[in-house]
């Protein structure tokens, strides 16, 4: 394990925050002509296929795969989807989904008995107050349906944490981050045709589906190929060869290049509140989570 990245993987680090931060834009660009569950649905159905032919599943028990899909998929990105589509602009639902950072030290310690330092409950206090300078601004920006939801979104992806935890201490041999992604998309995509079916409807969905621009096509393609199978397989590689300090830290930049892409690209107004709200939320996650040094 070595402490520093080179230049190259330094790089690689930077392209995979900047496609997880710029992604809020694409998803809003794809929610403007599909349904936030056909979506969400389209997404899951072409990260198992065809890659589940020719990935081998990781060995892990079903039930740790069942959780973490459904988890991911109706869960995380369901909320998440369904926020964004006029609840929530881009740049601030890349701000609030860094709560399940915080979520995920709460459910840890409560779960797991990890005993949580005085400076990652200073710095989840913090991150905290952040989120509500966000919930003292609901308006056009944000409702409070979108807040919900993706602080609904950020919970569920905690436990999707604490799923791969936990499957992580089980297993035999080192979880391949790829296999059980791909894996454990096929648990995601049965309960996401029943939201479909009950929330928007097979038929409108389909129709939907059918008279989708190749744009939106493109926005699809993007939360399976560059989003999910090359971001998470760099980032788990990257993992592999570095310890987590040097690496970790990078994810911060998330919010900058949601807000950044989301103020250049859609022109969203970036008030002194997003940007307090944001400062604080990132501080909360850096005191909370990271070493002194990389703090």
């Amino acid at each position: 394990m070595s402490p520093r990245l080179r230049a190259r993987e330094l790089l690689l680090a930077l392209v995979v925050v900047a496609i997880w931060g710029t992604n809020f834009v694409v998803i809003e660009a794809g929610l403007r002509e599909l349904p936030p569950m056909a979506f969400v649905l389209l997404r899951f159905v072409f990260c198992v296929f065809p890659f589940v032919l020719f990935i081998r599943r990781p060995h892990v028990p079903w039930r740790y795969l069942a959780a973490y899909g459904v988890l991911l998929g109706p869960g995380q990105f369901g909320f998440l989807f369904s926020a964004m589509r006029g609840d929530i602009t881009p740049g601030l639902a890349s701000v609030v989904i860094q709560s399940q950072v915080f979520f995920t030290m709460a459910a840890s310690a409560w779960l797991f008995g990890e005993r949580l330092a005085l400076r990652a409950v200073a710095g989840a206090f913090l991150g905290v107050s952040g989120l509500a300078v966000i919930g003292l601004h609901l308006g056009a920006s944000i409702t409070t349906r979108g807040l919900a939801g993706v602080l609904g979104a950020g919970a569920c992806w905690a436990g999707a944490n604490l799923v791969v935890k936990q499957a992580s201490r089980t297993a035999a041999t080192r979880v391949d981050p790829l296999a059980f992604v791909v894996w454990s998309s096929v648990f995601a995509v049965p309960p996401l045709l029943l939201l479909v079916a009950l929330m928007e409807g097979m038929a409108p969905a389909l129709d939907a589906i059918n008279a989708a621009s190749l744009g939106a096509w493109a926005a699809v393609a993007w939360q399976v190929l560059g989003n999910t199978l090359f971001a998470f397989a760099v980032w788990g590689w990257l993992l592999t060869r570095h310890d987590a300090a040097a690496v970790a830290p990078y994810a911060l930049l998330v919010p900058v290049f949601g807000m950044g892409s989301s103020t250049l690209l859609l022109g969203e107004p970036m008030q002194a509140w997003k940007l307090l709200a944001a400062a604080m939320v990132l501080a909360g996650i850096a005191v909370g989570t990271l070493p002194r040094r990389s703090r």
